[in-house]
């Protein structure tokens, strides 16, 4: 009933049982390319679309230039390797020296091939992890995460390894330092998936790791100088008694049910998790009640409201079989409101990934189209697919750039809050993005349905040393343009 109250507040419909989304795959026989891992968004070029990374079996990281709809592969032009005998499962898009331009991270996946950094400089892309002391050899690289854990205006860099420690580096001005280094935060725990939040409230970013082989997920309270203290066990979020072949492998951070706290969605080999935020920073199991507990072999998730019903949904890549006739088992839950309910099948066209997945409007339409990857099997893909909801139902939406004061993408993990005019009622809660589905970190604009609001309030919490910064921007018309929020001061 609440739900429902506040849609109807908000001025959408209570939505109805969803049929199968209907989308339309855009340029197959560019996109069939089998051995597809990681999939990152970021208009790096700053034309304001977004443009495609992804990492290949073998080593080949392709960018795909977005222009006007059509995309051109360009990542050997612009300076990113061809197949070099690698494999790059962690990308992760950052602005780590402020100059204004995206850089890219490819962490390696094979323990004696080095991570990469790319800094772009005019559109090229040059690796710097040498220099900067950021290859990481002997690792198997899953997530890495930008995101500024100090409040000092720059992207850090915490690194996951499948095989051995974690680990974080400081960002002092471009260069890197490795800190809490034997402090357990960075110890090994088979960590797939990382996600960033601030889940109790108190301005700076603390940890969700998802970690496979058996371990225990882990949520690290940031304590600032005094490190970071696992408080998932007092919260009841840890997963305890898994078997030595199940675990957690990605994480996605959203507010499904529209009480404007961030929740957390875990995709496991085992049954999914889903964890509802409570006031006070408080967590309770809602997996069972929601529906999305299956038994699967899961490994990416993303949250999006792909119908723009003002709830989000969940895309989940899953797969069964052994290598390498390994096949896809995907889920599209549709939120319902009491419950998800799952709107694909195995004979399904959506039914196509194993490993990333994420929702972006590369059309600019307004609503928000499926990007997923295949990387078993030789019939893999990086694959994409046009949502085509009515223009009227997709331009009911805003889409929120949230930069820093000079403009640039260094604010990951600040929250965005929609508001009907006046601010009084909620029409939806999101984040921008620190990573997590599976092996990727997206620069996108915060993407939130408003029903048939004419003009909407956004409230912005970024994080900061003195606790959250919270900046109002009042009036602003839903529709598929872009809306740029900077923050105001340090």
């Amino acid at each position: 009933m609440r739900l429902a109250l506040a849609l109807l507040i908000a001025g959408a419909s209570v939505p109805a049982l969803a049929a199968t989304p209907a989308m339309t795959p855009v340029q197959p026989e560019t996109f069939a390319v089998p051995g597809s891992l990681s999939n990152a968004w970021a208009d790096f070029d700053g034309d304001g679309d977004p443009d495609l990374a992804v990492s290949l079996k073998g080593g080949e990281l392709r960018l795909y230039r977005n222009d006007g709809r059509r995309f051109t592969n360009i990542g050997a032009a612009v300076g990113l390797p061809g197949a070099d005998g690698g494999e790059y499962r962690g990308l992760a898009w950052g602005d780590y020296d402020g100059d204004g331009q995206l850089d890219l991270y490819a962490g390696s996946a094979l323990p004696k091939m080095p991570s990469r950094l790319y800094r772009q400089q005019g559109g090229r892309f040059t690796n710097v992890a040498p220099e900067l002391g950021l290859e990481l050899t002997g690792r198997s690289s899953r997530q890495n995460n930008w995101v500024d854990i100090d409040g000092d205006g720059d992207g850090d860099l915490f690194t996951t390894d499948r095989i051995g420690v974690n680990r974080l580096f400081r960002n002092d001005g471009g260069r890197f330092t490795q800190i809490f280094a034997d402090a357990p935060i960075t110890s090994a725990q088979s960590t797939v998936g990382a996600c960033w939040l601030d889940y109790d409230a108190d301005g700076d970013l603390d940890l969700f790791l998802a970690n496979q082989s058996g371990k225990q997920d882990q949520l690290w309270r940031n304590d600032g100088t005094a490190g970071f203290t696992d408080v998932a066990p007092a919260l009841g979020i840890q997963s305890p008694g898994r078997a030595r072949t199940e675990g957690g492998v990605g994480c996605a951070i959203g507010d499904f049910d529209n009480n404007g706290i961030l929740d957390i969605f875990v995709p496991n080999y085992g049954r999914n998790a889903l964890w509802r935020g409570l006031p006070g920073g408080r967590f309770e199991a809602a997996a069972a009640p929601m529906g999305v507990d299956v038994d699967n072999h899961a490994v990416g998730a993303a949250f999006g409201d792909y119908d723009n019903d003002g709830l989000i949904d969940i895309s989940v890549m899953s797969y069964h079989g052994n290598p390498p006739n390994q096949e896809p088992d995907n889920a599209l839950f549709h939120n319902e409101g009491p419950r998800f309910v799952n709107v694909i099948d195995a004979k399904s066209s959506l039914n196509a990934g194993d490993h990333g997945t994420a929702w972006v409007d590369f059309d600019g339409d307004g609503d928000l189209d499926l990007s997923i990857t295949k990387g078993y099997n030789v019939t893999g893909g990086h694959f994409l697919y046009r949502n085509d909801l009515p223009a009227a139902t997709a331009r009911q939406s805003i889409k929120l750039l949230v930069l820093d004061a000079k403009g640039h993408h260094t604010q990951a993990g600040a929250e965005v809050r929609v508001y009907d005019r006046g601010g009084k009622h909620l029409i939806g809660a999101a984040q921008v993005q620190t990573g997590g589905g599976y092996g990727a970190q997206h620069v996108l604009p915060v993407h939130v349905a408003t029903g048939s609001a004419r003009s909407v309030d956004v409230e912005v919490r970024f994080m900061g040393k003195n606790g959250q910064q919270v900046q109002w921007q009042r009036g602003l018309r839903p529709g598929p343009k872009i809306v740029a929020l900077r923050r105001v001061g340090a």
